[in-house]
């Protein structure tokens, strides 16, 4: 009988099981386990649908049995790729056209989270979504957002404009002292990088704060 790599080459992915498919991407599995049985695992651990998988951060990853840094690693890598195809191929480009935008287009992936999350969203010069990019995880401070982060990715999409957006996990978007001292560094760099910064738009639990509509940009 083939094994998943040689049907895969045979028949093409189509033919394989997700836990044959990841098992693939992980190549080796762990004493008495074949990668598919630790992909198998991996899966059940964190929901058997690949949306479940894709929210689990690396270290999350990391901690099932045979998994480790480097294969959790890659299995985010191909995940993130699998997004974006799906981002890609929707044709036309989001617009963003108002702070509501940036709430519907964040608020079911960031308002339950459990830990902070700061984000850029890319823009064209039509206000159309170049990239989302995922720039720290965890509590947000003026330290931790570093301009050189936030804007090396907007300058390899060539944005001509971003919007930073964060959750808050209390549900509540109030900006904190920290917020603001985060988003007037992010302002300044962006002035002199010539990549302005339009919006912070912070999610909470059903509702959100945006920056440029409270005038704090």
């Amino acid at each position: 009988m083939d094994r998943p790599r040689e049907r895969l080459y045979r028949l093409g992915p189509g033919a394989l099981t997700n836990a044959e498919l990841l098992g693939i991407l992980l190549s080796t599995g762990r004493a008495g386990h074949s990668a598919a049985d630790v992909a198998a695992t991996l899966l059940t651990e964190g929901g058997p649908a690949l949306g479940d998988l894709a929210r689990r951060v690396p270290a999350e990853l990391a901690r099932t049995a045979g998994i480790g840094a480097a294969k959790a690693s890659r299995v985010a890598a191909a995940l993130e790729l699998g997004r974006r195809l799906q981002e890609d191929g929707r044709g036309e480009r989001v617009r963003i056209r108002a702070p509501a935008d940036v709430y519907r287009y964040y608020a079911a992936r960031l308002a339950d989270l459990a830990a902070e999350e700061f984000h850029v969203l890319a823009l064209d010069t039509q206000s159309g979504v170049l990239r989302d990019l995922l720039v720290t995880r965890g509590l947000l401070n003026a330290s931790l957002v570093h301009p050189r982060e936030v804007f090396r990715g907007a300058i390899a999409e060539a944005a001509a404009g971003i919007i930073v957006v964060h959750n808050h996990p209390s549900g509540d978007p109030t900006p904190s002292a920290d917020d603001r001292a985060a988003t007037r560094q992010l302002v300044e760099a962006g002035r002199v990088l010539d990549v302005p910064v339009y919006d912070h738009v912070v999610i909470g639990a059903g509702r959100y704060v945006s920056f440029a509509e409270a005038g704090l940009l």
